[in-house]
């Protein structure tokens, strides 16, 4: 058995301002067995010509319009070649030039399990670390872990391309919620890293539209978890939010 491959696939669309950070994060890391895979949704700024600026290092991108973010990151799934997809946004960051191998040594102890998984902490666009998720990843996680919300930040969670399936564009906001899910469903065996993976641009889609992408996470609950499951947990959601917003912690 051979040390894992990686499709690390960025998104992005006008993010000349963030995406040089990304791209370096990923080429400057010692892993050699690593493809950067751009989905570009025909940007109007710089975006592009940083693009070209790291054409080298870059396994495949293009640049056209799309139906959304997520349209993109099928687009990217269908790009990709390695054993495992990892997406990481613009504006996102690897945590250290060895994460890749370290990752890549656990998923080889570990006889190369369907998910990897870790902790992840929060930027802003600065770069300034705004601290850690609120949400701790759980040291076991399955399927059913979700219904707690989303205990596992997207760009930490690092799934066998063999049985990734495409985002359900059904969702504009939250179809990385139910693809992780989805995910889970199909595992036989995930593995915490036990590490701070990413540092996440803490500005996306999913902030700006938070009412809307929490209206969409609450009808994904109720299709995997049940409705008497999902609004009574809800109930906890409430405290636990109104907690954290009085104790200032982060989301």
């Amino acid at each position: 058995m051979d040390l894992p491959s990686f499709s690390i696939i960025t998104v992005t669309y006008n993010a000349a301002k963030v995406l040089e950070k990304t791209i370096l994060s990923v080429i400057n890391q010692t892993y050699c067995d690593i493809e950067l895979i751009i989905i570009d949704g025909d940007s109007k700024d710089e975006t592009v010509n940083i693009i070209r600026q790291y054409e080298s290092n870059i396994s495949y991108w293009i640049s056209e319009p799309d139906q959304g973010i997520y349209d993109a990151m099928n687009k990217g799934l269908l790009a990709a070649t390695g054993d495992y997809v990892w997406f990481l946004n613009a504006g996102d960051e690897l945590q250290n030039h060895m994460i890749v191998w370290e990752v890549a040594k656990i998923a080889f102890q570990k006889k190369l399990p369907d998910i990897l998984y870790g902790e992840t902490d929060l930027i802003d666009f600065e770069g300034k670390i705004l601290g850690k998720r609120r949400l701790k990843a759980p040291q076991k996680l399955d399927r059913k872990s979700f219904k707690m919300g989303m205990l596992v930040c997207h760009q930490a969670f690092i799934v066998k391309r063999s049985i990734a399936p495409e985002y359900n564009l059904q969702y504009r906001f939250s179809a990385d919620f139910e693809w992780c899910i989805r995910c889970m469903k199909k595992t036989k065996k995930i593995t915490h890293t036990q590490m701070r993976l990413v540092y996440y641009l803490y500005e996306g889609l999913t902030t700006a539209n938070r009412k809307k992408s929490l209206k969409e996470r609450y009808a994904i609950m109720c299709k995997y978890y049940g409705t008497f499951v999902t609004s009574t947990l809800h109930i906890w959601f409430a405290i636990r939010f109104y907690w954290a917003k009085f104790t200032k912690q982060t989301i």
